[in-house]
């Protein structure tokens, strides 16, 4: 006896065509999904080491560096299997585990953001710190000035006053047989001296303030050159070698004619100019909505990449895994269209099957089978919705069952 070995043809519905090129196109973007995921994680994972880099020693925030964004992939990839009503202990917890990791990372993420940010302004600002510094000691000098040339004129409107007295007599020091003589005398000509004295210290004191307003133009200027200087060192230290001559110039004079000028202001170093801002809680006054969104964002798309991959199915089924999915669901008595416009059914056992203690181990399988794959949904412990790409395996073989039904009438019928 020949015994004839048959071969089950593949379907061919288009049921079965939408769902192979559906399955298809969901794993190439579970493959693509992979590296962007990882890719986000090194770069969250780079400006997360920088901003705790200046708190602790570099090897230890490397560790938690690399802890923090293994916690964000492993607990997005938890939450999208788990639903909330299912296990609300397990939720919860790997959602606390993931809203710290978010928080350490978006916190240190923030810092490297807000330096490049904010890197122009904290320059202009630190400029113009030093520009109220340097306008406020420029008044005190234009006051020393206003201050030593009034001075300076009372001295020769004395001298002068003093010189007249003596030639027309007058003059109180005078002795009593030289007064009310006018004329130019002894005492006329060492008042006189005076006076020319005076005049000529006048002519030196308005050259020193020329000196000194040269001086003060060439420190504004510098001033000015430090703002759009491409060659910052150099400019800088112009700036200041400009100010160290005016402050010498200044302080000369003011003790020449007894006065006192207040401390100049105290500069900033070169490398305390152009150092790098550190993390403080300075950062967070001022708020920069642009550098926290930007931070944000890259761990926002780790997560919801990472919750994707979870939660779309990882492949199609199998021939045979097809025909034991579809023979176990139609196990299941109680279904409904749920909120989200799914079809929900019951898994747990009915009160009849529980009085029979009927076995659903099979059925029960095959809902583990379609959990884990991503055809089903869990609800919570007692009810799961259909994905929306199980819709077509149930549709053909639905078509099918119709079919042999349909076949079955016929081939009964009366000849």
């Amino acid at each position: 006896m020949k015994h004839s070995k048959t071969h089950k043809k593949p379907p061919l519905g288009v049921g079965y065509l939408i769902n192979q090129v559906q399955s298809l196109f969901i794993g190439l973007l579970r493959i693509w999904t992979i590296p962007i995921v990882l890719m986000l994680s090194i770069a969250s994972g780079f400006t997360t080491y920088y901003g705790l880099s200046h708190f602790i020693t570099a090897w230890i925030a490397l560790v938690i560096t690399v802890a923090i964004q293994s916690i964000i992939v492993i607990c997005s990839l938890e939450i999208a299997g788990i639903h909330w009503k299912a296990n609300r202990l397990r939720y919860f917890s790997v959602l606390l585990s993931l809203l710290i990791a978010l928080l350490a990372s978006v916190s240190f993420s923030y810092f490297k953001f807000y330096e490049i940010s904010q890197q122009e302004d904290i320059h202009i600002n630190r400029l113009n710190e030093i520009r109220v510094d340097i306008k406020s000691y420029l008044n005190k000098i234009r006051q020393l000035k206003i201050t030593v040339l009034e001075l300076q004129r009372q001295e020769l409107k004395q001298a002068a006053s003093a010189v007249l007295k003596a030639y027309l007599g007058t003059h109180p020091d005078m002795d009593k047989n030289y007064k009310n003589q006018i004329g130019k005398g002894p005492i006329w000509q060492h008042y006189h001296d005076i006076h020319q004295a005076e005049k000529q210290e006048q002519l030196v004191l308005e050259q020193e303030f020329i000196k000194l307003n040269i001086n003060i133009n060439k420190l504004q200027r510098s001033l000015g050159i430090l703002d759009v200087a491409t060659d910052i060192e150099t400019a800088y230290y112009a700036f200041k070698n400009n100010f160290q001559t005016v402050q010498i110039q200044i302080n000369q004079l003011a003790s020449n004619f007894g006065q006192s000028l207040s401390d100049p202001p105290l500069l900033l170093t070169y490398k305390e100019f152009v150092r790098d801002i550190t993390p403080s809680l300075a950062m967070w006054k001022s708020f920069s909505l642009f550098a926290f969104i930007c931070a944000a964002m890259v761990d926002f798309f780790t997560v919801l990449l990472s919750y994707r991959l979870e939660f779309t199915a990882p492949g199609p089924l199998t021939a045979q895994e097809e025909d034991l999915v579809f023979e176990c669901i139609l196990q299941f008595t109680e279904f409904r269209v749920n909120k989200n416009d799914e079809l929900e059914m019951v898994i747990e056992k009915t009160k009849l099957e529980k009085a029979r203690r009927y076995s659903d181990w099979s059925r029960m399988f095959v809902v583990g089978l379609l959990l884990s794959r991503g055809f089903l949904r869990k609800i919570d412990h007692r009810t799961v919705e259909f994905a929306p790409n199980i819709y077509p395996l149930i549709a053909e073989k639905m078509g099918d069952k119709i079919q042999q039904i349909k076949l079955a009438r016929k081939h009964n019928e009366p000849k």
